[in-house]
């Protein structure tokens, strides 16, 4: 029961937090460089079900990895989990796109910013309601 109420509130909170993130009149500055292969608008039902299929995944994982995290309270271990999504995530996506594409430091920087903010958020939610 835990592992549902923690998923379905994983993937309610990646919805707000990616719509706030890059919702906003100064991420739309500085995301003026993906504009030309942009959608012209958003399906947000479709969003919302994808968000809440992640929340599922998010809290899945951190359901096989929660016995190796280095810590001995929920909220660290979250933390931990949180880290090391944010790594696969945003910093390996964000590294292959500065790799392929000319992107402003800006923007990489709100990226990697923003998306420690978020994966770090999802995983203490994890960590605070999956118990061992």
């Amino acid at each position: 029961m835990r592992y549902i109420l923690a998923a379905v509130l994983t993937g309610i909170l990646f919805g707000i937090m990616d719509g706030l993130i890059n919702g906003n009149p100064y991420a739309a500055r500085l995301m003026e460089c993906y504009q030309p292969i942009a959608r012209q608008s958003i399906n947000i039902p479709a969003g919302l079900v994808i968000d809440l299929i992640y929340g599922f995944i998010i809290s899945g994982i951190y359901l096989l990895v929660m016995p190796v995290l280095p810590a001995e309270y929920g909220i660290i271990k979250g933390l931990t989990y949180g880290l090391g999504i944010w790594f696969f995530r945003v910093l390996m996506g964000a590294l292959s796109s500065w790799m392929m594409f000319t992107i402003p430091g800006k923007t990489l920087v709100y990226i990697l910013l923003t998306g420690l903010a978020e994966m770090l958020i999802l995983g203490m939610v994890n960590g605070l309601i999956i118990k061992k």
